[in-house]
C-alpha cells in the first residue's frame, strides 16, 4: 500500500494499492502498443488533443490545484498557477511541436538528404513531490507530440495528482493507455527501466536519485534526461536597485514554501552593500505569512514531510554551530505538521551545510564577498549548476556576467530563475543533464535521424 498524508496535520488523505510486476508488464505493452499507433498520427491530430487537455486544465483548476495543496502543502494560489502553467506548456507544444520536428533539408551530394525527428517509443518519467502537476506535464507535453507513449512513475506522496493527470488525458480523447500512471515504491523504479519496451527515462529529483536512475539507464545503454537539485546562486552587485532585489530574492527563495529546485538558495552580496541588503531581506522575510496553505493569504504552508523538515533543520542548526549567524527563524515551531519558518543565516562560510548543500526549504544563506570577481567564484564554488541570477544597474555588466562567468543551465539579470516552455531548462555538474522546454526538450527524445537518399 501507499498513503499519501496531509502535511499540515500529518492524517492520511488516501491509500491507493501498488501494482505488482505482473501489472506494470501489462501496463507497459498496452502504452507500446497504443505507442505504435500514436506515432502515425498526424499533428494536427495531437495538437487539437493537447489543446483539449489544456482545457481541462483550465476549466478544473479549483479541483486540481486544491488536491497538490492536500498532498503537498503548497500555497493554494501557487497551487493554481502551477496548473496554470501546465495549460501553458500544452499550448505551447500544440502551436510549436510541428515546426519544431519539420524534416531538415541538408545539402550535400545526395539527391536528397535530411534530418528526421522520430519518437523513440514509451518514455518512462520519474517525477518528484514538489511540483506534482508542473514537472509532469513539462515532460508529458512534448513528449506525447512527439509521438511518444508516456509512463508516470511519481512521488508516494503525491499519488492522487498522478491519477488525476492520467484521467485528464484520457477525458481529453488521448488514445487509451497512451498515458498511464504506474504506483511503485521508488526502489522497484530499475525494474521498470530495465523492461525492453521502455525506450528511455527521464528524471527530476535528487542528486542520489539522478545517479540511481543514470546508472540503470546507462547499463541498459538507454537515453536518460535528469534534472536534479541546486544552490543557485543569486549575486548581489554594489550598483543594485536593493530595494528590487531584495523583493525578488525573498520570493524565490520562498516560493513552494523554498521547495524548489531553481529557487534563490546563496545570495552572494559585496562588502559595501551587504548591510544594507540584509536588512531589506529580513524586513521581507518576516513579512511573509505562514498558515493554512488552503488561505488565499498564505505564502508559506508546510514542508512536504516531517522526515524533510528535519533535515532542513540540521542544515540550519548545524551551519550556526560552525559559526553561522541566525537573524530569523530557525526554530521548528510547536504545532502538528512539517512547519518551518523563514529563516535567515548571514556569516555563511565555506565548509558550512548552508554553503555546500541545497536547502530545500524557506532558509536563506548570505554570504560575504569583496567584491565583483569574489562573487563570481563564490558562486561557482558548488557542485551543482542549475539556475543563477546576477542583480546589478548595469544591464552589459549583468550580461556578461550571466553568459560569459557563471557555470550554470539557466542566468538571469536582475529577475528571478523560472522556467518558460520558450526557453531550454536544465543544469550542468551535480544538477543533471540534458533540456527540457523549449526546441531542445521536444527533441530529447526523438531519434535523430539522418535520411540520405543517392
Amino acid at each position: 500500500m501507499i498513503q499519501s498524508v496531509n502535511p499540515v496535520s500529518g492524517e492520511a488523505i488516501s491509500t491507493y494499492d501498488k501494482h505488482s510486476f505482473s501489472d506494470v508488464d501489462i501496463i507497459i505493452n498496452l502504452c507500446a502498443q497504443s505507442q505504435k499507433n500514436w506515432a502515425k498520427e498526424d499533428f494536427d491530430r495531437r495538437s487539437a488533443l493537447m489543446l483539449k487537455v489544456s482545457a481541462i486544465l483550465r476549466s478544473q483548476t479549483d479541483r486540481f490545484a486544491r488536491m497538490i495543496t492536500l498532498e503537498m502543502g503548497k500555497p493554494i494560489k501557487q497551487s493554481h498557477a502551477e496548473v496554470m502553467k501546465c495549460a501553458k506548456v500544452c499550448d505551447y507544444y500544440a502551436e510549436h511541436a510541428s515546426a519544431f520536428l519539420a524534416n531538415e533539408k541538408v545539402q550535400t551530394e545526395a539527391s536528397d538528404s535530411y534530418i528526421a525527428y522520430r519518437p523513440l517509443g514509451v518514455v518512462l518519467a520519474i517525477m518528484p513531490w514538489n511540483f506534482p502537476f508542473w514537472q509532469v506535464f513539462r515532460f508529458a507535453a512534448p513528449a506525447l507530440m512527439a509521438g511518444n507513449g508516456a509512463l508516470l512513475k511519481h512521488a508516494s506522496n503525491v499519488t492522487g495528482s498522478a491519477l488525476m493527470i492520467e484521467q485528464v488525458f484520457k477525458e481529453a480523447g488521448f488514445p487509451e493507455h497512451l498515458f498511464r500512471t504506474i504506483i511503485l515504491a521508488g526502489k522497484e523504479t530499475a525494474t521498470v527501466i530495465s523492461h525492453k519496451l521502455v525506450k528511455a527515462v527521464t528524471l527530476t529529483g535528487s542528486v542520489s536519485a539522478g545517479k540511481a536512475v543514470a546508472e540503470k539507464a546507462g547499463s541498459e545503454i538507454k537515453k536518460s534526461v535528469l534534472e536534479l537539485g541546486g544552490s543557485d546562486p543569486y549575486i548581489i552587485l554594489e550598483d543594485a536597485n536593493l530595494e528590487n532585489a531584495a523583493d525578488i530574492c525573498v520570493n524565490s527563495r520562498t516560493i513552494n514554501s523554498g521547495q524548489s529546485c531553481i529557487a534563490a538558495k546563496r545570495f552572494i552580496v559585496v562588502k559595501e552593500v551587504k548591510q544594507r541588503f540584509e536588512a531589506l531581506f529580513v524586513d521581507k522575510m518576516k513579512a511573509k505569512v505562514m498558515g493554512d496553505p488552503l488561505s488565499e493569504q498564505t505564502d508559506i504552508g508546510p514542508q512536504a514531510t516531517p522526515s524533510l523538515r528535519d533535515e532542513l533543520h540540521a542544515q540550519v542548526t548545524g551551519s550556526i554551530e560552525m559559526g553561522a549567524k541566525c537573524l530569523l527563524g530557525g526554530e521548528i515551531p510547536e504545532q502538528t505538521g512539517s512547519w518551518y519558518p523563514p529563516t535567515v543565516l548571514t556569516n555563511v562560510s565555506k565548509g558550512m551545510p548552508a554553503y555546500e548543500e541545497e536547502l530545500f526549504g524557506p532558509v536563506a544563506a548570505i554570504i560575504e564577498a569583496t567584491d565583483e570577481a569574489d562573487a563570481i567564484r563564490i558562486a561557482n564554488d558548488s557542485v551543482f549548476g542549475l539556475g543563477a541570477a546576477v542583480f546589478t544597474g548595469n544591464s552589459e555588466r549583468g550580461k556578461r556576467i550571466a553568459e560569459e562567468e557563471i557555470e550554470a543551465g539557466c542566468c538571469f539579470v536582475n529577475e528571478m530563475v523560472q522556467s518558460d516552455p520558450r526557453l531550454p531548462f536544465g543544469g550542468i555538474g551535480a544538477s543533471g543533464y540534458g533540456r527540457e522546454l523549449s526546441y531542445a526538450g521536444i527533441r530529447e527524445f526523438t531519434n535523430i535521424k539522418t535520411v540520405y537518399v543517392k
